[in-house]
């Protein structure tokens, strides 16, 4: 009997350091992970200003989307790639100016808008690590530059654009994020309601004089994906 006890002491401590062992491995494990980018899909409603709307958002409401791709620097920053479609419309019938022209203009177009914005979170966005203070749900803003593509009736014009964008995002899970977001895209050209309404009051346009606008508000959810290094003491 008593030689059998350094056999079962020293099998009890096996098992004792084997258990710690797995525990640190599951706490480790436990950790929230962080990763580099995030891809996500957005549907919402699409508005158009300009000629025949000087105004009013949303007046002749059309359906929007885009899908996207963020690089994620920080908890607060990052940048973000879009690729946005919507639908607008208008009427000259609406407006109470008087145009040159006696009959009412419509126009129905179709706009592809390919973006690159900054983003900044107001507050740490993420899961987990309380010493960062971090939260699951932020307001954000974001600029950026674009060119987009529209066409009406035939007529395909091209322009430079400046988008413009608030928003609300939540952490629904460590990798998963929903988002509400309005935009304001300055578009640098007369063309996105058609020829027609291109300088309808004979003042011509220029690269920030009499241009057109597009707006949009949209849901998204998006994915996160691309660990990012835990072991390299990576400095926030």
């Amino acid at each position: 009997m008593k030689s059998a006890l350094p056999t079962l002491t020293a099998f009890l401590l096996i098992c004792a350091i084997a258990f710690a062992g797995l525990r640190a491995t599951a706490q480790a494990t436990a950790q929230p992970e962080e990763y580099k980018f995030d891809l996500g899909a957005g549907i919402g409603v699409s508005g158009y200003m300009g000629d025949a709307n000087e105004s009013k958002l949303f007046s002749h409401p059309g359906v929007g989307g885009n899908i996207s791709l963020r690089y994620l620097i920080n908890t607060r920053f990052a940048i973000r790639g879009l690729i946005n479609m919507a639908s607008l419309s208008g009427s000259t019938a609406d407006m109470e100016n008087v145009l040159p022209t006696t009959e009412p203009i419509d126009f129905k177009a179709s706009v592809y808008d390919l973006q690159a914005r900054g983003e900044f979170n107001f507050f740490n966005y993420g899961i987990g690590e309380t010493y960062k203070r971090l939260t699951r749900i932020t307001p954000y803003m974001a600029l950026g530059l674009g060119i987009s593509m529209a066409g009406v009736s035939g007529d395909t014009s091209v322009a430079m654009t400046l988008p413009m964008a608030v928003g609300v995002k939540y952490k629904v899970k460590p990798r998963l994020n929903l988002s509400l977001e309005f935009s304001m895209t300055k578009v640098f050209g007369d063309k996105v309601d058609g020829p027609e309404l291109s300088d309808p009051y004979l003042i011509k346009s220029s690269f920030i004089k009499n241009t057109d606008w597009y707006s949009m508000l949209t849901f998204s959810v998006s994915y996160e994906f691309g660990r990012r290094c835990v072991a390299c003491h990576r400095i926030d």
